[in-house]
């Protein structure tokens, strides 16, 4: 059985998913690949525990504080490569970013292989079920271009000041607005 509520938050209204132990959804309205793998119907019930945890937890979040990722047991659907990339963005420390390039490297070492995309990164990414408490946001190009993030560049752009990121080298590319 899975369970579903909402938050209203700075980035708007945002659908929390669980099936009663842990959080299995985090998306922003509008998000790409809104409840991407889910297709099990829900029941929409506020006093879970794991969702009312996470409402607390995105109450600290918006208030500038960094409340722990592991306080809120996660549980996002996705093949293993997928979820490989997703620890290591729940590695990313807050406040701080990484580039799509260093986590590839970070697979590649992981997995023993002579290379890895950084497309293939990307994807897996954009797929996150679990925004921002699995901090995509923190993701960046090379170059520092605030490219690819689900819930659109202005959210990506709104959650690093939260946290208070340096965005003096980062831009937005003009032919990738999302």
């Amino acid at each position: 059985m899975l369970y579903k509520t909402y938050y209203n938050s700075p980035l708007g209204n945002i659908l929390l998913v669980s099936n009663e132990n842990s959080l299995i959804g985090l998306w922003i309205k509008n998000q790409k690949y809104y409840l991407d793998k889910i297709q099990e119907e829900m029941i929409e019930k506020d006093n879970i525990d794991i969702l009312v945890r996470t409402k607390t937890w995105l109450d600290k979040y918006f208030k500038g504080e960094n409340p722990d990722i592991s306080s809120i047991s996660l549980a996002p659907i996705g093949n293993e490569f997928r979820q490989n990339v997703w620890k290591i963005l729940c590695d990313i420390p807050y406040g701080q970013t990484i580039t799509y390039g260093e986590i590839a490297k970070k697979i590649q070492d992981k997995m023993n292989k002579k290379s890895m995309s950084a497309q293939a990164i990307g994807n897996a990414v954009g797929h996150n079920p679990i925004s921002i408490i699995i901090p995509c946001h923190r993701v960046i190009g090379s170059s520092g271009n605030l490219t690819g993030y689900a819930g659109g560049i202005d959210n990506k752009i709104k959650l690093l000041e939260i946290e208070k990121v340096d965005m003096s080298n980062l831009f937005i590319p003009k032919d990738n607005r999302n």
